[in-house]
């Protein structure tokens, strides 16, 4: 069968391997950090990471969970490629706090970066113990052996031997050192090949593959009666208006925590209903106007730092100056499907089946928040229907494992509703970044000033630190102190995640300006403030380029000197014929935008087409074309993929998104109240996959959100001649 995404979504014994990994795609491993060694993530040993067993499988079981993105896929394939056997001996297990190794969060778009390269080193290396093994028992030389499909190989005869034959349900103890020989690149036959998503199958003919789809004798159903107002505290409850209905188990209230538990789940949501209205609750403080938000975000208070700054004496007279604001609110993850968990508490053992990113940090956070051992708590992943960035995940983790040793021996069901997952979980933070710039006669930047506002975009539960996040946490009758705001530092950055821009100009400074009040509670959304700085910066560089009247490719390619995002944009070019757009103003625009995410992954360069229809200001998506450079590619459907679903989402942050709330609660509460963009209002998507297999792989999942961001808001001035700076462009 063949068809593609969008035609799809319009009709409708083992090996095991774990580790981390650095690579080069050179012939040796090098550190993600230079200067420093990279210990397979504290993971050194082989065993930690492989395990042969009779049946000539693989079975690899990495510390990067699968979240729809496609990274088991993508490690099978690393793995298959450096033990030289076929991708269908490879199965991938979840990530289980009882046996995988700590990789710690799957997030920022850096999981082959990091898992990638520890699986090449940790199979690269015990492809070399086997071969040596069969050369010890065949009396031979390893340098005459080789491995195909797992069979040892004599001088290209069959010897007999194979992995399982070597090694099977035997340890290697042995460990994996720093450098490790790896396969050269002219070898490679997985690496680099549009193989099929492993996940896929089972997704597509309705095989038990979600968490929602998960059943344990004897397993119970929960619901959290939460206000309709994030963070107000429970004043009473009337508990015997839910005493006698069907179904009823018990009632869990801890401080401004309040659960019910039936038997089954229609029981425990009428039930929830009915609480819910007997519940008091004590009123909370005034919010910030919903649409004065960069008015607010400017005034707050905030730790201000210097993010970039480089001096040069460069401004002259006659020097031309623009400034320019830019804004987004608040925005939601609004995940398909809502957070849940499901949790056993027996024999003193929290068992936590969840969709959350990091299951060892989750643990830690759980085990804190409610007295336990690390070793008392096993956190399971689940793939589920709804997961990236930090959204409720793990708060539902925590509730569930809340209620589950209030009820020993029974496994324990908690399900959000819709509406608790738009009311609850936490935001991407609002952001206002303010740009000035000065050209010379030459038409050259010769000075550059940003200062970005923004909350926080990290609260996430790392352990016992932030655990005090996860709202049990904060609603519990003794609850743990608030985490302190926490800042990304620079390279990678927070708020000023791509604040500093890449283009060679010899007077720049970046200034970001922490807000420590949170009106809402925030954290981590896909590309962090990535999205709301490189909308900022291509969208100056178009006003720039206007000023110096020079064509904005043009005036880009002259600020560049990076031959890599030189190439991407010329290749854009070229492809979008450029040279045969249509005259500004006429209702029909052609706009792009470029950016190398996070200043270290992925290269990217996006041209969106629009029409505005002059009457109504309607704006309509009709193509987006993009180039990519992620360095090696591991399989180039999976970042087309990628790139395709980033211009996507950034589509519908950038002319629907924005959550909505007023002093009485949350207004927005679902896809009515939060619009996001249709089926039919999505463009066709055309992604050029730039090849690059002598360069080191680069992280591609969050790309696209701020290029596209910019590209269509350049694509609508020259439709229309009107410049939007603030998200979302609705009419």
């Amino acid at each position: 069968m063949t068809t593609t995404r969008r035609q799809f979504l319009k009709g409708s014994g083992a090996l095991v391997v774990y580790f981390t990994l650095p690579g080069s795609g050179s012939g040796q491993y090098t550190s993600p950090n230079p200067g420093q060694s990279d210990p397979v993530h504290g993971n050194a040993s082989v065993d930690t990471w492989i395990r042969i067993e009779a049946g000539g499988r693989v079975v690899i079981s990495a510390g990067k969970v699968e979240y729809g993105q496609g990274i088991r896929t993508a490690l099978a394939q690393i793995a298959a490629e450096e033990l030289n056997i076929g991708m269908s001996r490879v199965r991938m297990t979840e990530v289980d706090t009882a046996y995988s190794p700590d990789e710690s969060y799957t997030f920022s778009a850096i999981s082959v970066q990091q898992s990638g390269t520890r699986v090449r080193k940790a199979a690269a290396h015990a492809r070399y113990l086997l071969v040596n093994l069969a050369a010890e028992t065949l009396s031979l030389s390893a340098a005459d052996l080789a491995v195909t499909d797992g069979s040892i190989l004599h001088r290209d005869k069959p010897t007999g031997l194979d992995y399982w034959k070597i090694l099977a349900h035997k340890k290697f103890n042995a460990a994996i050192p720093e450098q490790v020989p790896a396969k050269p690149l002219a070898q490679y036959q997985v690496v680099g090949q549009a193989v099929p998503r492993l996940d896929i199958p089972d997704k597509v003919f309705a095989k038990s593959s979600f968490l929602a789809d998960m059943r344990l004798p004897g397993m119970v159903h929960a619901r959290v009666i939460r206000p309709r107002r994030p963070g107000l505290k429970l004043l009473d409850v009337n508990t015997t208006t839910v005493a006698g209905m069907p179904g009823v188990l018990k009632i869990v209230r801890d401080g401004s925590f309040l659960a019910v538990v039936a038997k089954r789940e229609r029981q425990a949501t009428n039930a929830a209903h009915t609480l819910a209205e007997a519940c008091k609750w004590q009123a909370g403080k005034i919010l910030p106007d919903p649409g004065e938000l960069p008015t607010w975000l400017k005034s707050a208070r905030a730790n201000s730092s210097l993010s970039a700054k480089r001096q040069a004496d460069t401004e002259k007279p006659g020097d031309v100056y623009l400034a320019a604001e830019y804004s987004r609110p608040f925005l939601a993850h609004a995940s398909i499907a809502p957070a849940a968990a499901i949790a056993l508490w027996k024999e003193q053992q929290l068992t936590v089946w969840n969709h959350g990113q990091g299951m060892y940090p989750l643990r830690g956070a759980i085990a804190h928040v409610l007295g336990l051992k690390n070793e008392q708590v096993r956190c399971i992943h689940a793939e589920s229907g709804g997961v990236y960035g930090h959204n409720g995940a793990d708060d539902a983790a925590c509730d569930a494992a809340a209620i589950a040793v209030q009820i020993p021996d029974q496994a324990v069901k908690l399900q959000w509703t819709r509406a608790d997952e738009f009311t609850h979980e936490p935001y991407g933070s609002a952001m206002t970044v303010k740009t000035r710039a000065a050209l010379n006669r030459q038409g050259r930047i010769v000075n550059w000033t940003q200062d970005v506002w923004s909350c926080t975009h990290s609260t996430r539960p790392a352990g016992p630190v932030g655990a005090g996040s996860l709202l049990f946490a904060k609603e519990k009758q003794s609850p743990l102190p608030p985490p302190a705001i926490r800042s990304i530092p620079q390279p990678s950055g927070g708020a000023d995640r791509n604040a500093v821009p890449l283009y060679d100009i010899p007077a720049l400074e970046v200034s970001k300006h922490l807000v420590q009040e949170m009106p809402l509670r925030v954290s981590a959304l896909r590309s962090l403030g990535a999205y709301a700085n490189i909308f900022a910066i291509e969208s100056f560089m178009d006003e720039l380029a206007t000023a110096a009247n020079t064509d904005p490719f043009d005036f880009r390619l002259t600020h560049l000197t990076d031959p890599r995002a030189r190439f991407v944009l010329e290749k854009l070019r070229t492809l979008s014929r450029w040279s045969k757009r249509p005259e500004a103003r006429g209702g029909q625009g052609w706009g792009i935008g470029f950016a190398k995410y996070k200043n270290l992954s992925a290269y990217l360069a996006v041209l969106v087409r629009v029409s505005v229809d002059p009457d109504n200001g309607r704006i309509q998506l009709n193509e987006a074309q993009a180039v990519v450079d992620a360095g090696l590619v591991v399989n180039p459907d999976g970042v087309r993929a990628q790139i395709e679903g980033g211009i996507i989402q950034s589509a519908s942050w950038t002319l629907k998104e924005r959550v909505q709330y007023a002093d009485s609660g949350m207004l927005s509460k679902d896809w009515a109240t939060y619009p996001i963009l249709r089926f039919n209002e999505v463009p066709d998507v055309e992604v050029e996959v730039v090849a690059q297999p002598k360069q080191p792989w680069l992280g591609v999942a969050e790309a696209a959100q701020g290029p596209t961001a910019a590209a269509i808001a350049n694509a609508i001035f020259h439709a229309s001649g009107k410049r939007l700076r603030d998200t979302p462009f609705t009419t």
